[in-house]
């Protein structure tokens, strides 16, 4: 079973950046960033390979940066310019993701 464990979410004014880390028992993999908003489901922000490239969802193109450590097997989400539709509860996990892997996330709040 592996476990992934996010951090480094909080309250921030719109505008403001945040840096969020994920920590992976596996194996170095394809990772994906989601989030989940109040009443929405949960969605695909940014996705890195093994290798190092990236996509991201229209509504974070160039204000997020996804990046990894593959020594360290951490992968990072940078969030700048961030807004408060950018609220929500941040997720990491394979990418396609495996429905088990899913870890307690981190809460991310933007106030306007």
């Amino acid at each position: 079973q592996v476990q992934f464990v996010e951090s480094g979410g909080g309250l921030v004014q719109a505008g403001g950046s945040l840096r969020l880390s994920c920590t992976s028992s596996g194996k170095v993999a394809p990772i994906g960033w989601y989030r989940q908003a109040p009443g929405k489901e949960r969605e695909l922000v940014a996705r890195i390979s093994t290798g190092g490239s990236t996509n991201y969802a229209d509504s974070v193109k160039d204000r997020f940066t996804i990046s990894r450590d593959n020594t360290k097997n951490l992968v990072y989400l940078q969030m700048n310019s961030l807004k408060p539709e950018d609220t929500a509860v941040y997720y990491c996990n394979l990418h396609p993701y495996f429905k088990n892997y899913w870890g307690q996330g981190t809460q991310v709040t933007v106030s306007s």
